[in-house]
C-alpha cells in the first residue's frame, strides 16, 4: 500500500485517540509512524506554531495542525485534500 495516505477527520481522531493512549511526548512519533507510514508526523511544542493558526484538532495536552508539502516546501494548510502531514503540537506549561 503505497502512495499518499487520505488524512482527514477519521484520521486526526483516530491519531488523537493513540496519543492519548502514549501520551504527549516525542515518543509518540515511531508508534504513530508504523501506523500510519505513508504520514509525515512532526513534533513540536505549541509555542513553535505561529499564534494566527487555528489547529485541525485538539486533544488532551496538544493540539493536531496540518501540513502540506506540495508546493516543494513543507507549510501549513487547512484543507484536509492538500495535506500531507500532521504536526503534534504539545500544550505549552505555563
Amino acid at each position: 500500500m503505497s502512495g499518499p495516505a487520505r488524512i482527514d477527520a477519521a484520521l486526526l481522531d483516530a491519531v488523537g485517540a493513540r496519543i492519548g493512549e502514549v501520551g504527549v511526548s516525542e515518543t509518540i512519533l515511531p508508534v504513530l509512524r508504523e501506523v500510519w507510514p505513508q504520514v509525515h508526523f512532526t513534533f513540536c511544542s505549541e509555542d513553535d506554531i505561529p499564534a494566527r493558526l487555528n489547529p485541525a484538532a485538539k486533544g488532551d495536552g496538544f493540539s493536531l495542525y496540518l501540513v502540506s508539502g506540495l508546493q516543494h516546501c513543507i507549510g501549513f494548510t487547512t484543507q484536509f485534500e492538500a495535506a500531507t502531514g500532521l504536526v503534534i503540537a504539545a500544550d505549552s506549561e505555563d
